[in-house]
């Protein structure tokens, strides 16, 4: 059996919180490029996750856990929705996060496809994303999945290890049904 990705609810993300804080500290011990710096706490990383648990419970968040063959989460991504009017076509990608352990088997790929297909299914027609252009970051892997580079501005946040890097924006135009 392989990785499942499903959708949590408000309420199954506060059952899952202690995987979501251990997901998101590994991640960012591992250089990942998540808009946190080390030594990321406890305090923190739970306060990160009870505020993300709030936006899914108001409809503006969406939240994909990746489970193991156990049960285990392994992995996360999340689609941030667009509330005002002139933007309720597109959504931002956020925080796709994978086990160091999990890595390099396809975790984060199967992610970003459901986070399409979750997107195609609410009408939206465009994705945008950012990360960074340093080690911490993800750019291959995202224009592997046929994303585009619009840009990028020198500087832009610290890495996981305090180092300022530039970050690299990228979209994608989804076909619709």
């Amino acid at each position: 059996m392989g990785t499942i990705i499903e959708t949590l609810t408000a309420e199954a993300a506060r059952g899952r919180s202690a995987e979501l804080e251990t997901l998101l500290t590994d991640a960012v011990r591992h250089g990942a490029s998540v808009g946190l710096v080390e030594p990321l706490g406890a305090d923190e990383a739970g306060a990160y996750w009870r505020k993300i648990i709030d936006d899914l419970a108001g409809g503006l968040r969406v939240l994909l856990a990746a489970l193991d063959d156990k049960g285990r989460l392994v992995g996360s991504a999340q689609l941030a929705l667009e509330a005002r009017a002139n933007g309720r076509h597109r959504a931002e990608v956020q925080k796709v996060l994978v086990l160091a352990a999990a890595r390099r088997r396809g975790i984060g790929a199967a992610l970003m496809t459901r986070i399409e297909a979750e997107a195609k299914v609410r009408g939206l027609r465009l994705l945008f994303l950012d990360t960074s252009e340093g080690r911490g970051g993800a750019v291959e892997f995202y224009r592997t999945l046929g994303y585009q580079f619009a840009g990028g501005i020198p500087d832009y946040a610290a890495d996981p290890d305090g180092r300022l890097a530039s970050n690299a924006i990228f979209y994608k135009l989804l076909a619709q049904a």
